[in-house]
Parts: C-alpha cells; sequence; structure tokens
C-alpha cells in the first residue's frame, strides 16, 4: 500500500504548493444533486481522500449531522479542523489515516476523485474496502472518470472496467454517463451508485 501516490508527504507536498488541478472549488454538480435527493440527515456518511471538503461543507449547509471525513494528508486535516472547527466532534469527525486502515460502518460513502488518485493496482481493494465500510443495505455514490490520463494520478478508466470491478461485489443501481457535470468535465465523468446487499 505504499507506492508514492498514497504516501502522506506526497499529497502535503501537493497541497503545500497548491498543485491541485482536480480541485474545483465547490461540490460538484452530480454529487450535489444526488445530496438533495437525501431525506435521511442522520445517516453516518464517510467522505475518504476528502481534499479540501467540499461535499462535507455542503452536506453540513443542508442539516446533516454525522458526517465522517478521511484523508491521508495531515497538513490538509489540520486545515479542515480549522475550517470546521464550530462542527468538530458534533455533526463532523475528521480522520487522518491511509484509506485501507479505515474502520466503522456506514450508511453512505462518497466518491469524489478519490478512487482516480489510487494506482489501478490498487482497485479490488478499494472495492473490497469500501464494501466492509458499509451498513448492510449502504451505498457507495460518486463520480468516476470515463477517460484515460497519461501517467497520473489521476489514473482514469471506462464503465466496462468499473463494470467488471464493482459487479462481483456489489448491486450496481447507477453506472452511466453524468448528465449534470460542470462544462469542463461534460462527458468525461460517469456517475455509479453500488448498493452493498441488505443481508
Amino acid at each position: 500500500m505504499n507506492d508514492l501516490p498514497l504516501n502522506a508527504g506526497y499529497w502535503d507536498d501537493l497541497y503545500q504548493q497548491q498543485q491541485t488541478n482536480w480541485d474545483i472549488g465547490y461540490v460538484s454538480t452530480p454529487i450535489k444533486e444526488y445530496i438533495d435527493q437525501l431525506a435521511r440527515k442522520d445517516m453516518a456518511i464517510l467522505i475518504p481522500g476528502c481534499g479540501n471538503g467540499y461535499e462535507a461543507e455542503y452536506l453540513l449547509q443542508q442539516g446533516f449531522t454525522n458526517i465522517t471525513l478521511a484523508d491521508i494528508s495531515p497538513l490538509l486535516t489540520e486545515r479542515l479542523a480549522d475550517k470546521f472547527k464550530r462542527y468538530l466532534h458534533r455533526q463532523l469527525s475528521i480522520i487522518t489515516a491511509d484509506f485501507f486502515t479505515l474502520e466503522g460502518q456506514y450508511d453512505l460513502i462518497i466518491e469524489q476523485t478519490f478512487f482516480c488518485a489510487l494506482p489501478p493496482t490498487l482497485r479490488e481493494a478499494y472495492v473490497a474496502k469500501m464494501h466492509s465500510l458499509l451498513k448492510p443495505g449502504g451505498k457507495l455514490v460518486g463520480v468516476l472518470f470515463s477517460r484515460s490520463f497519461e501517467g497520473g494520478p489521476p489514473f482514469g478508466g471506462n464503465i466496462q472496467e468499473y463494470m467488471d470491478l464493482f459487479e462481483p461485489t456489489f448491486a450496481l443501481q447507477t453506472l452511466a454517463s453524468c448528465y449534470n457535470s460542470i462544462k469542463p468535465r461534460a462527458g468525461l465523468e460517469v456517475f455509479i451508485i453500488a448498493q452493498k446487499d441488505q443481508a
């Protein structure tokens, strides 16, 4: 699990140097519109590889009360603790850790530019870990890139790859091109809703 992109120092350096080209500065439209449909404000929500926490900010604005952010970068999680200090240890928890060491059980896990930050060799481990972190009936929901990149991170993929990867473990409720991506990413994103079996 110690490939360079998973190293805390690697991500600290990127945030320190503000080399965060994936950061659009707000919650992405596909995830915002999904959140807008959620009625249960006390569901346990995890956002791994949370970056600057725009999804959490939006969830808090909408009255959600049980949010956990996780990131491997101590520099980042310190900034988030300051940014969200009025919510910390109340509606919001922040964990500094490698994703693969996380524990707990969640109703919903939000995926936004975390999957693409992991080397493709870790994708099967990602799927297994996501499954273990979800409660029965819980959902992994978010956006995956539908394109390839030179080098990486980010690392890309396509719908068929994702279907082959997720279908053995999850019930795929949605795996389709996003119709509501922001303009620079139009036609380059896939929306996924993958549900863990109830029993």
